[in-house]
C-alpha cells in the first residue's frame, strides 16, 4: 500500500465576539495549528510528535483532541482499518481563549477527510470536532470548532439540532492580545452568573440581533454600537490585567470594539484600518509591559477559508 500524506493549516478563533456568548465566532488567520498527517499500514490513529506545546500535551491518542476526534471519526465511517501516523505543531498558545484545541481537532479531522477522499462535508465533520472539544475543556461548545472549521464569521443557532448558520464577512482587522497569565475556561466559566436580569437580556439581545444585521449591511458603525456585553464580560474581565484601562485607549484610537477572546485572557478589538490595528495593539502590549505583563501580539484579517492544505 503506497502512503499517502498531507499538511494543513487549521486557525485560531475567537468565541463569543462580545454579545454572542457561545452562539458566535469568528476565524482569524493568524496565530493557528500546523499538522502533518501520513497514512499507515498499521491501523489505529498515533502521534509521533508535538512541537510547541511545552511538553503539556498528551501523546496518548485517546486524550488529545487532535487525534481522538479522528478515531471517532473513523469509528463512525467504519474505517477502524485505517492507520494514521501525525506530527502537530502549535503555533498558537494554549489556555489563551484563541480556540487551541479546536484548532487542533479541525486539523486532525480535516486531514483525515482528505486523505480518504473527502467522505464527509465540514457540516458533517462539526459533530466530530466538538467531540474533541469537549474532551478538551468538558463542553463540546462549536463557536471555536465553527469558525475554525467553516472559516468567517458563524452563528450557532441551536445545539438540537445542531444548526450553524455561516454570516457575511466585511473587511475588518482584528488584533489580538495574549496576556501571559492563567485563566482557564472551566474557572472562567463557573464564576458567570446563574441568573441575569431581563432589561439586561434584552440589551443583550439587542446587540446580538443589531451585531447580526450589520455584518449583512457592512455597516462598521452599527457593527461597533452592537458589540457590547452586559452579562459575561463584566465579570470575567476581572481575571484580566488592565482590561479597562486597555478598553478605554483601543475605542479611543479607532477601534470599532473590544472584548474577551473566548474565556481569555486574550483580547481582541476590531478596526476598519490595519494602521490603526497595529499601532493600537502595539501600544497595549507596551502598557502591559510596563505593569510587568508579557503579553503576544497578532494582526489579522478574518479568516473566510477554516483549515487549508499547506
Amino acid at each position: 500500500m503506497k502512503k499517502e500524506s498531507i499538511k494543513v493549516f487549521a486557525p485560531a478563533t475567537v468565541a463569543n465576539v462580545v454579545c454572542g456568548f457561545d452562539i458566535l465566532g469568528f476565524a482569524v488567520n493568524e496565530p493557528g495549528d500546523e499538522l502533518w498527517m501520513e497514512t499507515s499500514d498499521k491501523p489505529g490513529v498515533r502521534i509521533l510528535s508535538i512541537n510547541g506545546d511545552e511538553g503539556k500535551l498528551s501523546l496518548d491518542p485517546q486524550k488529545n483532541t487532535v487525534s481522538a476526534s479522528v478515531i471517532s471519526l473513523l469509528k463512525h465511517l467504519g474505517r477502524e482499518d485505517v492507520g494514521f501516523e501525525l506530527k502537530l505543531t502549535k503555533k498558537m498558545p494554549m489556555g489563551s481563549g484563541l480556540g487551541s484545541s479546536s484548532a487542533s481537532a479541525v486539523a486532525g479531522l480535516f486531514a483525515a477527510n482528505e486523505l480518504l477522499g473527502k467522505p464527509l462535508t465540514k457540516l458533517e465533520l462539526l459533530p466530530f470536532a466538538m467531540e474533541g472539544e469537549a474532551l478538551a475543556c468538558g463542553h463540546g461548545h462549536a463557536d471555536n470548532v465553527a469558525p475554525a472549521l467553516f472559516g468567517g464569521f458563524t452563528l450557532i443557532k441551536s445545539y438540537e439540532p445542531l444548526e450553524v448558520i455561516a454570516l457575511p464577512v466585511p473587511k475588518l482587522f482584528c488584533a489580538l492580545l495574549y496576556p501571559h497569565v492563567d485563566v482557564p475556561t472551566r474557572d472562567a466559566r463557573q464564576i458567570i452568573r446563574s441568573k441575569v436580569l431581563l432589561k439586561d437580556a434584552v440589551t443583550q439581545w439587542g446587540n446580538i440581533a443589531g451585531l447580526v444585521s450589520s455584518l449583512y449591511t457592512h455597516d462598521y458603525d452599527l457593527l461597533g454600537r452592537c458589540l457590547k456585553d452586559v452579562i459575561v464580560e463584566p465579570i470575567r474581565s476581572i481575571l484580566i490585567p488592565e482590561f479597562d484601562h486597555m478598553k478605554t485607549y483601543a475605542m479611543e484610537n479607532g477601534a470599532l470594539g473590544f472584548g474577551i477572546s473566548g474565556s481569555g485572557p486574550t483580547v481582541f478589538s476590531l478596526y476598519r484600518s490595519p494602521d490603526d490595528a497595529q499601532k493600537v495593539i502595539t501600544n497595549l502590549q507596551k502598557m502591559l509591559a510596563d505593569k510587568g505583563v508579557k503579553s503576544n501580539i497578532y494582526l489579522s484579517e478574518i479568516n473566510e477559508t477554516g483549515p487549508v492544505v499547506l
